[in-house]
Formats: structure tokens, sequence, C-alpha cells
């Protein structure tokens, strides 16, 4: 007969993968429930393109979390950059650090590191129970809907890694929300974070879909990011849009640097040298040297551009972009909102569950791409994982 796990943990993402580790490495039995056919698919596809795992830290490293890094520093300064490098290579996957101190595996996709990461688990003595849709509570138990119908668990402690409600294909869709709110827990409303800009392009824009924008800065209230974005059919897409996009959604308006390395009187100096009766476009181009995907913006955003030089110098150091507001919340990287500090104690257990750790994205933080949305969750898993395996030790 087998005995029930004495840990369930619910979702396999990187947070509730890595609560599992931590709690059948200290001998428990652990049985991790996924509502997917596999696991880890978000993880996956984030790897499709290089999977970053972290970034090497420099001073300001939790600052990216904002007003959720105090919450989150004790997880992370537990297991931070350097220890999660370490684990990577523990896994016999080899890592480099890339030039903006974004960390890689060697192999750059995420599956050869999963497929190490799951024969771990698998010799650690977890069961992956693949196809188990978890559906709330029946009396204490947990009720999960699976390929055998109704099955119910009622084990000491429980790990939700459930992730946002972002991708819900890949399995984050946020119906875990009103099965915590039935419980009592107080959530905060989700919101897309690291989400791509709607614009309504003019027909001239077609020519520049799929062009990078690699030399100008986004600047959206307190935030400017200089990385690199893309023109799309559908509007702004990339890092260095989703670097700026909290400010957006809280109604910042967004204004483009289409010559960040340039003062605004150098800017408007090199413009009066220009050619008389020369069309703007030549004059972007031969004066300030803009490429075509920023021409291309100079002319959507600034109609009509003024001909003053010090007027049109104004325009390219703060271009307004009219946009239509964030992509859609299932198109969005990330989530912010979900589960709040206030309703967690420091072993991340929610207050009004006692036995109940909550781990990963469903938490109520939220940070840019670059290596720190992965590192928050795989410190948080793990903080959650020791907290309910000394639940478990204390009896």
């Amino acid at each position: 007969m087998t005995l029930p796990p004495a840990a369930v943990v619910i979702g396999a993402g990187p947070a509730g993968l890595m609560a599992a580790e931590v709690l059948s490495a200290r001998g428990h039995a652990v049985a991790v429930a996924e509502a997917m056919p596999s696991p880890a698919r978000k993880f996956l596809m984030a790897g499709r393109s290089g999977l970053n795992i972290t970034r090497m830290p420099a001073a300001d490293f939790l600052e990216a979390y904002a007003e959720a890094a105090p919450w989150l520093a004790p997880s992370i300064e537990a297991f931070g950059p350097a220890e999660i490098r370490a684990w990577v290579e523990g896994l016999g996957q080899e890592s480099f650090v890339g030039s903006t101190g974004r960390v890689f595996p060697r192999a750059m996709k995420a599956s050869p590191l999963l497929r190490a990461w799951l024969r771990r688990l698998e010799g650690q003595g977890v069961a992956l129970r693949r196809r188990w849709r978890w559906t709330g509570w029946e009396g204490e138990a947990l009720r999960f809907a699976t390929p055998q119908g109704l099955q119910l668990e009622t084990p000491a402690v429980a790990v939700l890694a459930l992730g946002g409600a972002s991708w819900a294909r890949l399995g984050s869709d946020g119906a875990w929300a009103p099965l915590l709110e039935g419980r009592g827990v107080d959530l905060a409303p989700f919101r897309p974070a690291n989400a791509g800009l709607r614009v309504d392009w003019s027909p001239a824009m077609a020519p520049r879909f799929g062009m990078p924008v690699k030399a100008a800065a986004l600047i959206a209230g307190p935030l400017r990011s200089r990385a690199e974005f893309v023109i799309s059919a559908r509007g702004l897409e990339g890092g260095g849009v989703y670097a700026v996009s909290a400010a957006v959604r809280e109604g910042a308006a967004l204004s483009l640097d289409l010559a960040p390395d340039l003062t605004q009187a150098e800017v408007a100096a090199r413009l009066a040298r220009a050619r008389r009766g020369e069309t703007l476009s030549n004059r972007l181009r031969k004066a300030l040297r803009l490429d075509p995907a920023r021409r291309a913006l100079a002319m959507e955003f600034g109609r009509p551009p003024p001909e003053d030089p010090a007027a049109l110098a104004a325009l390219l150091k703060a271009l307004p972009v009219a946009h239509a507001g964030l992509r859609p919340l299932d198109e969005a990287i990330s989530t912010a909102g979900g589960v709040p500090r206030a309703a967690l104690d420091e072993g991340l257990m929610l207050r009004a569950l006692p036995g109940v750790f909550c781990a990963g994205e469903m938490l109520d933080w939220e940070a840019p791409t670059g290596g720190w949305l992965l590192t928050a969750c795989l410190a948080t898993g793990r903080h959650a994982g020791l907290a309910a395996a000394r639940r478990l030790e204390a009896g």
C-alpha cells in the first residue's frame, strides 16, 4: 500500500519543482500535481530563444523588484544569482554570463536543464502527477480532477505554485484565484506586467514591421529603458517596452528619446547645419544618423514635424508615443497581482490557511525580464519549500 504524501505541491513550474526538491531532499514524501500533460510549459517556452536563468548581481539587484523587494529579499539573498548558477551547474548544465550580465545554460535551451531536474526529483522519490487539476477543497482535503476521476488528498502541508494569469494555454490561467478567495484570502487584482503596447499604425509603417529599435530610450514616469524593442504589426514589443510597462499601466505617458547619446542642444546644433530643402527623413539620416526604424517612428509620432531645429530637437528627445494601452493580460510575459504580502507569514504560508504555502508568480510582485523573473520564482519556491519542511519536522 502506498502511503499518502506528507506534502503536495500544486504546479510543476520552476517554483513548484524547487519546493518539491527541497522538501524531498529533507526526506519528506512529496507529490507534485500538474494540471497540464507535461511540466514547466511556460519555462520551456521562455527558453526557446535562450533560457535566461538569472542575472549576475549588481549592488542594486533587488531594486528591480520595486516595492516587493523588502519581502522578497530573504528568499533571494538566500538563493540568488550565484546560488542559482551553482544549482544549474550541479545539474550538469554548464552556464555562462553574457555581455549584459545575464546567465544562460551553455546549451541555451530549457529542455536539457528540465530533463536533468526531473531526473533528480525522480531519484529523490518525488511523484509527478500529470493532468491533475486542482479544483479547491472538499472539507479539509485538496480536491483534484484527474483522468481517473475525482481524487482527494489530505497532506500535512501543501505548496501552491500556480503561476499568474498570463499564457493560459501553457497553464497559467489564474483560475485558482476564486478558490483562495472562497477560503478568506484577499487577493490583489491581476494586471499585465512585461507587456507589449498596442499601436494603431498608419499604412506607412507596414514596411517597418519586424524591425528592431536599438539606439533609443523609452521613458515613462520614473522609468527609463535603453533595451532593444521591436516594431510589430500590433505595436511595440520586446524588453525595452516591457521595462516601462508597469509605469504605462499605471497611467504614465510614454515618450521616446531617439538620440539618447546626444543632448538636446547637440541634436539642435546638428539639425541646424542640415542643408535647406532636404526632406525630414534625409535630415534625420544625415545629421543624426538615425536608422530607418527610428526615422519611421519620428515620422509616425511626430507629425507634423516642426521646421525649427530647436523645436525638432525637443521633439526627438521626448517623442510622445500614441498607443492604445498594453496588450491583453493573457499576452503579457508575466502578471502583477495575486497573493499579497499581507496574506502571508515570513515563511510564505497563508495566514488564513495554516499549512498552505505559496510561491512563484502567483505572489503579488513583478520585475523586468532579464533574469529577475526566474530568480524570484526559484527563490520563493525554495523559501516556501523549506518553511513547509520545517512545519512537517516540528510535528
